[in-house]
């Protein structure tokens, strides 16, 4: 091994690995170790060249800087430490460990034992380290180039009552799209494409929210079975994009495709996994944070600190109340909002980032802390709100400025359409953006985001194909994913060429679809479904990287998706339909109601009838903002199986209404109704009609 390297003390900041045109700063986090090792190898990655002990220590940061190195070198670190996995430290100086703030690697993962930290029950179990270097079988991080501040199109900054959110896999997305060139076809250039940001603008979308894009691991148990992990919730790197998904120009690629969604007026939203790493539990590989500091990085069970806390049912749980686990996390979200130019993020089970020693707080450090950061609270923030862990659900709890993720609208929606009992009440509520969970001083309804099928689940159009998950293909005998879906098949399970289920299928997919963009919230939509995407019954794709996930465009419905770029149409055209403050039936300076809610005849509901199967909600602008005039919508609902005729509310002084959507009849033109006119809402249905100005 060479030696000819000479190593200075450096600084302690920034961490990360540094190239100031002259050598490299290497500066990395440790409390607990004794000695940090910087390991330089050739740049086939094949051997080590050298090994320098890092000579200073600033807090329990370990640095130092080392002539000569450059951009594209590659580098590691062995940290040297009590292995006691009883108080919670397993440093073990034979594995080569990524460095946090790693920008890329060199080399891909394997599933190999030389990673773990522990010996085999045959070598003495894991009382004992390993002592099998890992560094020939490990990627190696990269030195980073002289980082340059993003300089593409500014960011859109679309406020939330014009956000329309479009959840997306950037392989998912892209795969299968007409028009997309074969060799961007699956990769981050493809986002930025013209059949891509096309398909964007004409739906009508300000903010594609991506899957995850940080460096991950494929499980080892996926590699057993001939699978890999498609979905990406298994991250490592969170300064590094997941090479998979490189086009032509790599990490660039991405770069260039957010700013040609931001010249299109379109945010990129990036769903992150900050709640765990894919190191597992005590069985798991050490390969970055477990060999760093253990003890520092998650969070340790109190009375058998060997094992970790399991909140979030991946076999770790970051510990982000610790100083450094949460710089790491601001620092990595600035770096992708200031250097890659994404304009908000997704929280992937966000209640675990919250978590302090009392448990979930939303005054805790991490909001605390992204409150105050002038570049991340100019950012959508949306929360997974809930973990597994005591006390996780967490929904509508998160700060005022936040977006959440509603299920409870989710399952309201399906439940209602499938003609469940008791569902009215709860749908009605989520017409007006849940207030009973998010109206609270300083939150508006955007709060809310409302959808109706996400990644994790069903598409819409399985909602409608299938009673039951169909997952063999996931090699788990149907154990993984949801069991509670409150789909419908409609009468066969799966495909069918019966007419009569068909057209029950395409009227319910419009009507979920229009509970979504006419509630109060702010909406998302599961990419695919708005053109009828099917995953053949399976609600847990996350290991199916093939057809099954990729969408199907060859096989669009049109005329869904023409409903729905209409839909989207009607709610940016109408400010009734996205109003910020909540309603409650107040008193207007005009002597109107804010909203009020009718039977379809004209009468007064009766909240208590289990069986209640159809509403009207009259809009109109918040009474507490007398300026506000955003015009005046009639939602009907006709959930039951009979045709009723609608006794229309007074539409005001010299207006009238016009029927602008109904879901029973997609492709009818708008028309106005007369004075007195007594119009039949179809059953099953819902019907959109607007307050116009009587013409002269």
């Amino acid at each position: 091994m060479a030696t000819g390297k000479t190593i200075a003390a450096g600084r302690p900041y920034p961490l990360g690995a540094v190239c100031d045109g002259h050598g490299v700063n290497f500066a990395v986090f440790s409390a607990n170790a004794a000695r940090i090792e910087l390991c330089l190898f050739s740049r086939d990655g094949a051997r080590e060249t050298t090994r320098l002990t890092l000579p200073e220590r600033t807090g329990a940061i370990w640095h130092g800087f080392v002539p000569g190195v450059k951009p594209g070198d590659l580098y590691g670190y062995r940290a040297y430490g009590p292995y006691e996995p009883e108080r919670g430290h397993r440093f073990n100086p034979a594995k080569l460990l990524v460095d946090p703030y790693a920008r890329s690697v060199h080399g891909d993962w394997t599933n190999d034992r030389a990673t773990l930290g522990y010996a085999m029950a045959e070598m003495g179990g894991m009382d004992r380290p390993c002592d099998i270097d890992s560094a020939p079988i490990v990627p190696k991080s990269v030195v980073p180039e002289i980082e340059t501040p993003w300089s593409g199109a500014p960011h859109p900054q679309r406020p939330w009552s014009e956000t329309v959110i479009y959840e997306a896999h950037v392989k998912g997305l892209t795969k299968r799209m007409p028009g997309v060139p074969d060799a961007l076809r699956g990769t981050y250039e493809a986002l930025g494409s013209e059949p891509v940001i096309a398909h964007l603008k004409a739906l009508g979308v300000t903010a594609l929210e991506l899957l995850p894009v940080h460096g991950f691991l494929d499980d080892g148990f996926l590699i057993e079975r001939g699978l890999t992990n498609y979905w990406g919730y298994n991250s490592l790197l969170y300064f590094a994009l997941e090479p998979r998904y490189f086009g032509p120009n790599e990490a660039e690629g991405f770069r260039q495709a957010v700013d040609r969604l931001h010249h299109a007026g379109i945010e990129v939203i990036l769903d992150v996994v900050f709640n765990h790493t894919a190191e597992g539990d005590q069985r798991g590989p050490t390969l970055s944070f477990r060999g760093l500091d253990n003890a520092a990085y998650y969070h340790l069970q109190a009375s058998h600190p060997q094992y970790y806390v399991n909140d979030t049912g991946c076999g770790n749980t970051m510990d982000v109340s610790h100083p450094f686990t949460l710089r790491l996390v601001l620092d990595a979200l600035r770096y992708w909002v200031t250097v890659m130019g994404v304009d908000g993020f997704r929280f992937d089970l966000a209640t675990t980032l919250g978590r302090e020693a009392h448990g979930f707080d939303p005054r805790g450090g991490f909001f605390d802390a992204i409150r105050q950061d002038p570049v991340l609270c100019q950012t959508k923030l949306i929360a997974e709100p809930w973990d597994i862990g005591p006390g996780g659900y967490q929904l509508g709890a998160f700060p005022d400025d936040w977006g959440e993720w509603n299920d409870t609208f989710r399952d309201a929606v399906r439940k209602f359409w499938r003609g469940d009992a008791h569902s009215a009440q709860e749908l009605a509520g989520n017409f007006l953006g849940t207030a009973s969970v998010f109206d609270r001083p300083g939150r508006k309804t955007f709060s809310s985001v409302n959808f109706v099928a996400a990644h994790d689940g069903f598409t819409l159009a399985d909602v409608t194909r299938y009673n039951d998950k169909h997952n063999q293909a996931n090699g788990e005998n149907g154990a993984d994913g949801h069991g509670h879906n409150c789909s419908d098949n409609c009468g066969a399970e799966g495909d069918t060429t019966d007419q009569a289920i068909l057209d029950r299928r395409a009227q319910r997919v419009r009507n979920m679809l229009a509970s979504v963009f006419l509630s109060q919230g702010t909406p998302m939509l599961l990419a695919g479904d708005e053109i009828g995407n099917t995953q053949h019954g399976n609600n847990n794709t996350y290991c199916q990287d093939n057809e099954t996930a990729w969408i199907d465009w060859v096989g669009a419905d049109q005329g869904l998706l023409a409903f729905t770029r209409r839909l989207v149409a009607l709610r940016r055209d109408n400010p009734v339909l996205r109003q910020g403050k909540f309603l409650h039936g107040h008193p207007r300076e005009d002597a109107f109601l804010d909203v009020a809610w009718s039977t379809l005849d004209g009468g007064a509901l009766n909240w208590r009838d289990p069986m209640l199967d159809g509403f009207c909600l009259h809009l109109r602008g918040s009474a507490e903002d007398a300026l506000s005039d955003p015009g005046t919508a009639l939602i009907v609902v006709n959930g039951g199986g009979k045709t009723r005729q609608l006794v229309p509310p007074d539409a005001g002084s010299g207006m009238v209404w016009e029927c602008a959507l109904d879901t029973a009849a997609p492709h009818a033109a708008p028309h106005r109704l007369s004075t007195r006119a007594r119009p039949s809402i179809a059953p099953h249905s819902v019907v959109l009609f607007l307050g116009r100005e009587v013409a002269l």
